[in-house]
């Protein structure tokens, strides 16, 4: 192989390998149901730029406008909270009285808000590829836990 088609090649492959990173994940996720709350605040690191990309994308469907506050201490954040570490992503957000650990689509969210649980929140752990704000494809069902006040996990829904 000549070093120009070398190079061709080369090319190609980081364009192909850098198209998932590129992309925000998003489109898949865009929902027409808005979130009736009336307070909204994302709590993250400084230098995690997929939760900027998510928040922009959430802050189409909330009521309110979502506030972003940076921590330079999330870990003990999430502590007082009581997300167990098993349950934790790269940012948490306080939507009026629960938590939503993670890049949760907009739609579950919704849907937290029509059923009311006697729970603190819910959570999508990690960062998996394909959920909104992370870019990729979305790899098989991802369970979406209960964040419960008195410890514990269970399965809220899967997607």
């Amino acid at each position: 192989m000549s070093r120009r088609a070398a190079l061709l090649a080369g090319g190609s492959a980081l364009a192909i390998a850098l198209t998932g990173c590129l992309s925000d994940g998003t489109d898949e996720w865009e929902t027409d149901e808005a979130i009736p709350v009336t307070a909204a605040t994302m709590y993250k690191g400084p230098n995690c730029n997929c939760c900027d990309v998510y928040a922009e994308y959430l802050d189409d469907s909330l009521t309110a406008d979502l506030e972003t506050v940076v921590s330079d201490d999330l870990e003990a954040f999430k502590d007082d909270r009581g997300i167990e570490p098993g349950l934790r992503s790269c940012h948490t957000l306080e939507l009026d009285d629960y938590l939503v650990e993670g890049h949760v689509p907009a739609e579950t969210i919704a849907t937290l808000f029509e059923d009311e649980p006697d729970i603190a929140g819910i959570a999508l752990p990690g960062m998996p590829s394909g959920s909104p704000g992370m870019g990729g494809e979305k790899d098989g069902t991802w369970p979406v836990y209960e964040i419960r006040v008195e410890g514990g996990r269970a399965v809220y829904t899967e997607l």
